[in-house]
């Protein structure tokens, strides 16, 4: 198979093929199911199969436009492999003990449907089964656990590709019905580092600005993201700040990335140097006197002290650690200080590190320094990674907080949920619960014993994946609820398949906060359901085994699910589905005549005063020797999403079939590696074999593996070490070995990608 670059041209021709001239049943407005800039999406439906997807140019998110994933990447649909009816254990359908040990069992059959019972012996295999027993099954083990091993045996992965209500629903069953707060999401292994430290800095995680304000930014810098590939659209907006408007960009990355063609600077930093180069971007901005002194003195607070651990992040200091020229963090600082709006965007090269708190507070500095933030085309902008992880967040799915960002060990946020969740007093945990690194980390006896995954996938997203594997194999229970068998839904004694976003109704919360319309496009494929009313079955029968009164799972439909959560978190307060028809709003809407909130923090901060905090250089953990001379980084390809789970079931898996990695000409030379070669990369703790891409976009003892590709794993040779404060682990930078290698050591040797021009 030979794959290409997406091209419009090559698109067209090769998915859309005589498209125009099919006339839809229908177009249903929705929004894109990938990344987290929340773009509209125009559905067009015939005989209940979507043929094509649009824009409208009106839409305040996109204006029309759409990436490759967006416009081409939801025939995931209706791929064979997609399971659209109950799977359970031939164990547990025979009423037999549960077999030694846990297996690793996929689909059986190329088409994606379990093979006939005739030809089953295994009591691993998957047999099908009607939702009745599947859901009995789910809630007799689930309550057989809980009465024997209490709270702590309890754990769910929320997901942050399913809907705002699917998640409120979610965490709320193991909140309200096993009295757990081990609930978490993928926000653990992306933004965690930033959440942490919005929330210490300012009180608020959210973006404080909207994503097309770039246009009225002066400057900005954009750190640790990949956006060309990673928020195509965002990318577009930064380049016609730059083309169109006289914006200045600042790219403070790793790599040569696609905006370094767009920026008025580039500082290539060695990985896991943020701490040092943007404190000494702070140390020029204070020496050189272009602090914003009004702005400091009545917003902030801890500035003295700041000051003093400012003294010896001096520019030649974070060259010698960083490899940035002194006297280009000199000029970066001038240029942002003195822009009139001034503004930074950063993406996971920030946070999955070991100190990516402390590497998102140092930007942060920066903003309080200069005053960009609080006022249109300045800000704080993490850019959410998956499409609907701001929502995720904000509708509790975390181990530390309920919906609206309650702490969970406050007696008055938990009043709040008990009266609203219809809970006895002092009935919900005060007690912090487990991040999703923790939950499989304490799967043993005495800890952690079933887990619930809706749409993760941590045999793909955790890091050195051959402990994880050890830790799924330790559950007692586990159940997968998503449209495909993944890598860890093979693991799984229970499989209740779900809808896909073109299947149901809802929300999502994009990284601009707006909140947005999902709408059903066509019925569920076979015997699939919804996510919110598998969840409400399933609460349904659980309570009736516990014999408790009821939370309340009687929904006629979504909306009723957000206008519950609603009436306790302010910032959804004025939110309806008829308010948000059309394009959306941006929360917080506390009332249901309020506009919504673009821009935050335009007098104050949630916390009162932002607050300075004293930071400290921390190395990554695992520095390269001669050993392992490499750092590896790991990221996102335009092409592909997170664990591969949609888009390589879709026709953008013939585009770039493989996994790659990056590794410069003068490293390639040195190790007697050309372009294309097989090699193989190693690290502490695993190793894979891929192709080399041999290209200067990477830097000298640096290279770079997506993430996408189960078959060759990044994250078989990633860091677990974690950030001491968000618990997220050390995703971009770990030590590795790079050797050549043979043609059949590749995984799937036949397939080669080719994607543009290196």
């Amino acid at each position: 198979m030979r794959g290409a670059f997406l091209s419009g041209a090559f698109m067209v021709a090769n998915l859309q093929t005589n498209t125009n001239r099919v006339k839809a049943d229908k177009v249903v407005s929705s929004t894109c199911p990938y990344c987290g800039v929340g773009c509209t999406l125009q559905l067009h439906v015939k005989d209940d199969f979507i043929f094509k997807v649009t824009s409208p140019f009106d839409s305040p998110v996109n204006q029309g436009n759409l990436c490759v994933k967006g416009r081409f990447g939801y025939d995931f649909i209706y791929h064979p492999k997609r399971v659209t009816t109950p799977l359970a254990r031939r164990y547990l359908l025979e009423g037999k003990p549960k077999p030694q040990g846990r297996e690793q069992v996929f689909a059986v059959s190329t088409d994606g449907k379990p093979i006939p019972d005739s030809q089953i012996s295994n009591d691993w295999d998957w047999v099908e089964t009607d939702w009745e027993t599947a859901m009995n099954l789910v809630a007799d083990n689930l309550v057989r656990i809980y009465k024997r091993d209490g709270s702590d045996a309890m754990a769910v992965y929320c997901c942050a590709k399913a809907t705002n209500e699917d998640n409120y629903l979610l965490q709320k069953m193991y909140r309200a019905l096993f009295r757990t707060n081990n609930v978490d999401h993928c926000t653990r292994l992306c933004h965690a580092g930033s959440v942490v430290a919005l929330q210490q800095a300012v009180g608020s995680s959210a973006m404080s600005n909207t994503a097309s304000q770039v246009i009225m930014n002066d400057v900005f810098i954009v750190t640790g993201s990949n956006t060309s590939e990673n928020h195509p659209i965002i990318a577009l907006q930064m380049k016609e700040a730059v083309q169109k408007y006289g914006a200045k960009c600042i790219v403070v990355d790793p790599r040569r990335i696609d905006l370094v063609d767009f920026s008025e600077m580039w500082l290539p930093l060695k990985p896991g140097t943020n701490v040092p180069v943007f404190s000494a971007m702070a140390h020029v901005i204070v020496k050189e006197n272009l602090v914003n002194w009004e702005f400091v003195k009545n917003r902030t607070e801890g500035f003295n002290e700041f000051v003093e651990s400012l003294e010896k992040f001096t520019p030649e200091y974070a060259q010698e650690i960083s490899g940035v020229p002194a006297e280009d963090i000199r000029k970066a600082a001038r240029l942002y200080a003195q822009a009139k709006n001034g503004a930074i965007y950063w993406g996971m090269g920030i946070s999955q590190l070991s100190h990516g708190t402390a590497s998102a507070l140092a930007l942060i500095h920066l903003a309080f320094l200069t005053g960009h933030i609080g006022r249109d085309g300045t800000g704080l902008n993490p850019l959410r990674g998956q499409n609907n992880v701001q929502g995720a967040s904000d509708m509790g799915s975390m181990p530390f907080h309920y919906p609206g960002y309650m702490r969970v060990d406050n007696e008055e946020n938990r009043a709040k949920w008990e009266k609203a969740w219809n809970i006895e007093a002092g009935g919900l945990s005060l007690k912090l619960g487990l991040t999703t690194t923790e939950i499989l980390s304490h799967a043993h006896e005495g800890g952690v014993r079933s887990l619930f995954i809706m749409g993760e996938n941590p045999m793909m997203s955790e890091p050195n994946l051959n402990v994880v594997r050890e830790h799924m194999q330790e559950l007692e229970f586990l159940v997968a609820q998503d449209i495909f068998i993944n890598e860890s839904g093979a693991f799984a004694d229970v499989f209740l398949p779900a809808t896909p976003f073109a299947e149901k109704d809802g929300t999502f919360s994009n990284t601009d906060r707006r909140v947005q319309r999902v709408r059903q496009a066509h019925p569920p494929r076979g015997q699939s359901r919804p996510d919110w009313k598998i969840i409400c079955d399933l609460a349904l029968r659980i309570e009736s085994r516990l014999g408790v009164d009821s939370a309340h799972w009687t929904y006629s439909n979504p909306e009723e699910i957000l206008r519950e959560m609603g009436s306790v978190n302010s910032d959804y307060a004025g939110i309806t589905y008829e308010r948000i028809e059309k394009v959306g709003l941006i929360y917080p809407v506390p009332s249901l005549d309020h506009p919504g909130t673009p821009t935050l923090f335009t007098k104050d901060f949630p916390r009162g005063k932002g607050k300075f905090h004293v930071l400290d250089y921390v190395p990554i953990r695992e520095e390269p020797d001669d050993e392992y001379p490499f750092i590896l980084t790991t990221g996102r390809l335009l092409e592909h999403w997170h664990g591969g789970t949609m888009t390589r079931n879709s026709a953008l898996n013939e585009a770039y079939p493989e996994a790659r990695v990056e590794i410069h000409p003068a490293d390639a030379e040195i190790h007697g590696i050309r372009n294309g070669d097989p090699v193989k990369v190693s690290s502490r703790r695993g190793e894979i074999v891929v192709r080399a891409t041999v290209t200067e976009k990477t830097s000298i003892g640096v290279v770079f593996i997506p993430w996408h590709f189960a078959e060759a794993a990044a994250n078989l040779l990633t860091n677990d070490a974690l950030d001491p404060q968000a618990k997220i682990p050390e995703f971009k930078a770990c030590a590795v070995q790079v050797f050549p290698a043979r043609v059949g050591d590749l995984p799937n040797p036949d397939v080669v990608v080719e994607r543009g021009r290196y």
